[in-house]
């Protein structure tokens, strides 16, 4: 750009020489300057009127041959063009490839512009919510009338997805996941989650089925052992063994199946059946009676701190039962003889606690994300060792899910654990 505009102040240099020399020789200098400037604005019009044409176009023809600045200037625009179509068909090329594999996916993504209408959507998607491409610009409330959806888009919390069924297939089952991006857009992921939704009604029917139909059968067994054990009978003393480990089993499958009935119920009934305020302290301490008559010869020390005694929960005082009185029965198990164990009920910025803390063994923190689920175990001899079933804290977090609490989980080895449950002040 530079040599292009040197190159036109020589050519104005040399035209006003010119003028000057012309003008001299017939004395009519002022006339000759005024018809060299007008000359120079002319042929700058015309370069003008070229750039102009040549812009309207709009195809690849080459640039008009032109020298000094606006030689270059035809030639820098026509490489800024240049430039342009190559970055244009990249991102062409860039944009078809995301659409080409968005198509591919079996999940539908929906792209939602700032105001939440329908902006672009894959075929997916059209299958699963029935778009039409006149749907396009439209809000996405229109199609997914369903209140938990509404109030959830609304809402704007999109850490967790959303599973409801779907608004076209009563049969179907989807899971809603929204995210946001750019200048307040957002993206829907939507997945058919019907045939795990099926697979987990079997899964709870089957535990609920198989639960039920065992307690008969083990009721009989029970029954015949009891009678056994008390008929007085002279048996030996590898029978006396045998019967004695058979009472334990049995009454160790009796504790699993009723644990697998209370789960079922929990996972099959709806949330918020039978919530009416519960009174906490009288509750704390029928379990606290109940985990000292547990303990036995172990002679705990047990104690419930209420720094509100009158402090009540919305709630099912029988599910609110199960759940406190596992963490207490869990610490009386797993404490050694004449341990302490603190029950701890307290009100803090809006929200209700209930602490159980005991001075056992404790354990690695590494365990403490799987404690809630089903069967698992610390050390795989800890719970045939104290008839515990395995299912006592995911009974917990079923029951503080309904309640929407939230259990947290500290333990040391060597120095105990506390169990807290937190529940939000309605």
């Amino acid at each position: 750009m530079l040599r292009g505009f040197s190159a036109e102040l020589r050519r104005l240099f040399i035209l006003a020489v010119v003028c000057v020399l012309v003008g001299l020789w017939f004395d009519r200098l002022s006339w000759t300057l005024l018809a060299g400037g007008a000359l120079y604005i002319a042929w700058m019009v015309w370069q003008i009127r070229r750039l102009n044409k040549w812009l309207l176009r709009q195809n690849d023809e080459p640039p008009p041959e032109s020298s000094g600045i606006w030689g270059e200037l035809f030639d820098n625009i026509y490489h800024l063009q240049r430039r342009q179509v190559q970055e244009k068909n990249s991102l062409r090329a860039v944009i078809s490839r995301v659409q080409e594999t968005s198509s591919a996916l079996r999940d539908g993504v929906i792209v939602l512009d700032w105001r939440g209408c329908l902006d672009w959507w894959n075929p997916s998607a059209q299958r699963l919510l029935g778009f039409h491409s006149s749907d396009q610009g439209k809000s996405v409330i229109n199609f997914i009338r369903h209140p938990r959806f509404v109030s959830y888009f609304e809402e704007g919390n999109y850490s967790e997805p959303l599973e409801l069924p779907s608004p076209r297939f009563s049969s179907k089952q989807l899971q809603f996941q929204i995210t946001r991006f750019g200048r307040n857009e957002r993206l829907i992921v939507v997945r058919d989650t019907t045939q795990l939704h099926k697979l987990e009604q079997m899964r709870q029917d089957f535990v609920a089925n198989v639960s039920h139909e065992l307690r008969t059968p083990l009721t009989v067994i029970t029954g015949y052992l009891e009678t056994l054990s008390d008929s007085g009978a002279e048996l030996s003393p590898s029978w006396q063994k045998a019967l004695r480990q058979m009472q334990q089993q049995s009454r160790r499958m009796s504790l699993l199946i009723n644990d697998l009935i209370t789960l079922s119920k929990l996972e099959t009934t709806e949330s918020g059946h039978n919530h009416k305020p519960v009174a906490l302290k009288p509750l704390l301490e029928s379990i606290r009676s109940e985990a000292q008559a547990l303990s036995g010869e172990k002679n705990h020390q047990i104690f419930l701190e209420c720094e509100t005694p009158d402090l009540e929960l919305a709630g099912n005082e029988k599910e609110l039962h199960s759940a406190f009185s596992n963490l207490v029965t869990n610490a009386v198990k797993y404490t050694p003889a004449e341990g302490r164990i603190v029950m701890r009920l307290w009100e803090a910025h809006q929200q209700i606690f209930f602490s159980v803390n005991d001075n056992g063994p404790g354990f690695d923190s590494k365990h403490i994300p799987h404690l809630t689920q089903r069967f698992y175990r610390v050390e795989q001899s800890r719970n045939s060792g104290t008839g515990g079933t395995g299912l006592g804290l995911a009974i917990v977090k079923h029951v503080l899910m309904r309640h929407d609490g939230e259990l947290q989980i500290s333990s040391e080895l060597g120095r105990g654990s506390t169990f807290t449950c937190i529940f939000s002040r309605s």
